[in-house]
């Protein structure tokens, strides 16, 4: 099936069309506004100062780091604390194309754009101007999430004071419309005439490399590096976390990740989940939206896992972070979340965080906050009938079909007055949060790099001995 290019011109926002109805008019919590308007040195002495073996210089350079590649992203984040009270923020992973300006109440009234113009104006716009005065189109593609890709397109056509062309492009659909020749993106207008894009927003989420190439002439907001070196492919990175917690160890500084356990295949997955005490976490490594994701928490959920057939031959095994009575044996210890604070029942939820960064000329700066809780509340003892994802998993999307997709917004939850008090946590895990968002960036970006070679082709055995499966190997665009 072929969709239709929307040609979206200068001056025609129209913000109910780019917010949830809940998010258009709430008024956003004060102390995230502060947080999000908090001046970098400010972080850096408030995080040294509650940990005091954190390298101050170190942390500064961090903040300070311009990536390459992996230019803009959402972390998601959960609250998790210890038996003795030790709480820490904890990636889960690290998207490219990341949501959340939908969800994201506006920091000034009198900013209709909100941070949908922040990131084109600092992240998206200095691409352009550093670009060879070219022909060409500015574009946006997309494969989800309608109601953000068309708010970038309407923005970056006022930023840019011209057209923008709005690209459907769904995973394995006709796509008719798009062509790459001679490494160039081209999209076909409504006179039947090839385009070439000079530019594009990337908004394509869907196993991205089957149809962006990696060699690109078009500048690409996020390029498809990003996402094979962990932005859309948790198995490198696990890698690339664990790379840069090397370096990181001697300064105090690391990325909080579950124990990973990554490389395995199918028949091996339940030796990893008896080691880790019966409960942990599967995930197919190449999948988002929270598809691909499976919690095991009792045999019936490992035998119904193993009964399915992937694509995938790869799979990684995550230690749970569930209820103190329920969560996985690590080698760090038993984690389990904060969760909500009680509602009138008593009950707590299961909540992340998901916070969308981006890298600018002044270092990597917080976009957008937003949380998600899960379906049911968490409880001390589990049922074998219990659907142990109804109570961990929090993601919002609803796969409907092939490329339709709907949302549980009643799960929603906003940075806003009303609802970020239930959330239990505080300024300094806003700050925790952020830095665990900036280090896992940056471990991403720097494989990134480490997968092109000096002359900027890609290093195909290199990925190879990093992740080894071959239905994703010849999936990638070269």
């Amino acid at each position: 099936m072929s969709r239709s290019i929307d040609v979206i011109h200068p001056n025609t926002f129209e913000a109910e069309n780019h917010w949830y109805p809940k998010a258009l008019n709430a008024t956003i919590h004060p102390m995230v506004n502060f947080f999000l308007n908090l001046d970098k040195q400010k972080i850096i002495n408030r995080y040294c100062h509650l940990r005091p073996r954190v390298n101050r210089a170190k942390l500064e350079e961090v903040l300070n780091y311009q990536c390459k590649h992996f230019l803009w992203c959402g972390t998601d984040l959960i609250n998790a604390t210890s038996a003795s009270g030790y709480r820490k923020m904890v990636v889960l992973e690290n998207n490219s194309s990341p949501s959340g300006q939908k969800s994201m109440p506006l920091l000034d009234d009198h900013q209709e754009q909100g941070s949908y113009r922040m990131l084109i104006e600092r992240t998206f716009k200095p691409i352009l101007d550093k670009q060879k005065k070219t022909g060409g189109k500015i574009a946006v593609l997309y494969d989800k999430n309608h109601m953000e890709a068309s708010g970038y397109a309407h923005v970056i056509a006022d930023v840019m004071n011209e057209d923008c062309l709005l690209v459907p492009y769904y995973n394995g659909e006709d796509n008719d419309h798009i062509k790459v020749e001679d490494e160039w993106i081209c999209v076909k207008d409504a006179q039947g005439e090839w385009q070439p894009i000079r530019a594009a927003f990337r908004y394509v989420t869907q196993r991205p490399w089957t149809r962006v190439p990696l060699h690109c002439k078009t500048k690409l907001l996020n390029p498809i590096i990003a996402c094979l070196a962990g932005g859309r492919n948790k198995m490198v990175a696990a890698k690339a976390y664990d790379l840069y917690n090397a370096e990181l160890a001697e300064h105090g500084l690391q990325i909080n990740i579950p124990e990973t356990i990554w490389d395995v295949f199918k028949q091996e997955i339940p030796l990893w989940v008896q080691k880790l005490g019966g409960h942990a976490v599967i995930k197919i490594p190449y999948s988002n939206a929270g598809q691909g994701v499976y919690t095991i928490t009792n045999q019936k959920e490992l035998d119904d896992f193993m009964a399915m057939d992937f694509e995938y031959e790869r799979f990684i095994v995550q230690s749970l972070i569930g209820n103190y009575h329920w969560s996985s044996n690590s080698e760090k210890g038993k984690f389990y979340h904060v969760g909500t604070i009680p509602n009138n029942k008593g009950e707590s939820y299961v909540t992340d965080v998901r916070m969308m960064v981006s890298s600018t000329k002044d270092g990597i700066k917080p976009l957008c906050v937003y949380s998600r809780r899960a379906a049911k509340p968490l409880v001390d003892i589990l049922q074998d009938s219990t659907n142990s994802w109804e109570i961990l998993g929090t993601n919002l999307s609803i796969k409907e079909g092939d490329n339709q997709w709907g949302s549980d917004t009643n799960r929603l939850m906003l940075m806003d007055r009303r609802d970020f008090n239930k959330l239990g946590i505080g300024l300094d895990d806003l700050i925790e949060g952020f830095i665990q968002t900036v280090l896992s960036t940056i471990a991403i970006d720097k494989m990134s790099c480490q997968l092109y070679n000096s002359k900027k082709k890609f290093r195909n055995r290199l990925f190879k001995s990093l992740n080894n499966d071959t239905t994703l190997l010849n999936e990638i665009m070269q």
